[in-house]
């Protein structure tokens, strides 16, 4: 309803009086929303975000195990690298192993704890060849060092007196074996021994009782000598000394090692072809400390 305004003499330029309301209309720009959700909405968006959670708690775990092994994979090809360097350059020193080899045990031919207290004994240990001829007994031995991992986080590393972190500490078994390589077979064979002249130098194959082997001349030889009967001939032993100072090298890693002495189901296995001599070393444990010299060779039997 509208008010009227009095009527009164007005000036000549004088401004008309405001008309005024008692009952405004509303703004369109009132913020106030005109209307919320309702409750099956706000049901409907509960449930949806229910089954997001449940999917995503149940990918969780997955995420967390992949993380996990991925980590302990890293770890155990980082420390795969020490062991085959330590054990195939046959060294004394420079590797700080006694803080992280803790037992090493002779699963099969010795048994029971040995006892170590150099980073020497360690890698003298674990380069006991799997079958050993002491007198006239063979062993067959299957040497099993207990570690704590080398690499991985740094609190865990030494020196650290903790027993707390040094038990929740990654640990794993493994298992070093070292067994020579069968006689291979030369890839480049000299031809077969003809009954004809060689000069000084020249290679050929000669069978002799059912075996090929391999000679050179010494010296102009004639048709009719023949190797193994004429001293003109020499027997080349160096694919003999080849194939009795090749070794292969073969470490297991299985991990973790669970509280209650099991493992778990971790499993890797690193190979490699060592050449040298696998020479023993009495001085402190007779037939047990072996290394390896790559640069020296043993004579063939």
């Amino acid at each position: 309803m509208k008010i009227q305004p009095k009527a009164e003499s007005r000036k000549p330029g004088a401004k008309s009086l405001r008309v005024s309301y008692l009952c405004p209309r509303p703004s369109t720009l009132d913020p106030r929303p005109s209307r919320a959700f309702t409750l099956i909405e706000i049901a409907i968006s509960l449930a949806i975000i229910g089954i997001a959670l449940v999917a995503i708690i149940g990918v969780l775990p997955w995420g967390m195990d992949a993380q996990r092994s991925n980590r302990e994979q890293t770890i155990i090809n980082q420390d795969a690298t020490i062991f085959l360097q330590a054990i195939r350059d046959g060294v004394n020193s420079g590797y700080d192993l006694t803080n992280y080899v803790y037992a090493i045990t002779n699963e099969i031919g010795g048994g029971g704890n040995i006892n170590f207290i150099s980073n020497s004994n360690i890698i003298g240990l674990l380069s006991t060849p799997e079958y050993q001829l002491v007198g006239a007994f063979t062993y067959t031995n299957r040497m099993v060092a207990y570690v704590h991992s080398i690499s991985g986080s740094a609190v865990e590393k030494p020196p650290q007196n903790n027993d707390i972190v040094i038990g929740d500490s990654f640990s794993y078994r493994l298992l070093c074996e070292i067994m020579p390589v069968p006689a291979p077979v030369p890839v480049d064979i000299p031809p077969l021994w003809q009954a004809q002249s060689y000069n000084p130098g020249d290679e050929v194959s000669y069978v002799l009782n059912g075996e090929t082997n391999v000679w050179r001349a010494s010296t102009v030889t004639a048709a009719a000598d023949e190797p193994s009967v004429s001293p003109k001939w020499a027997e080349d032993l160096y694919p003999d000394e080849l194939a009795h100072n090749l070794y292969e090298l073969r470490l297991t890693f299985l991990w973790p090692i669970l509280p209650n002495g099991g493992v778990g189901s971790g499993h890797q296995t690193y190979r490699e072809l060592i050449a040298g001599q696998l020479a023993n070393n009495n001085a402190l444990y007779p037939n047990t400390l072996y290394f390896f010299q790559p640069q020296s060779f043993t004579n063939a039997p």
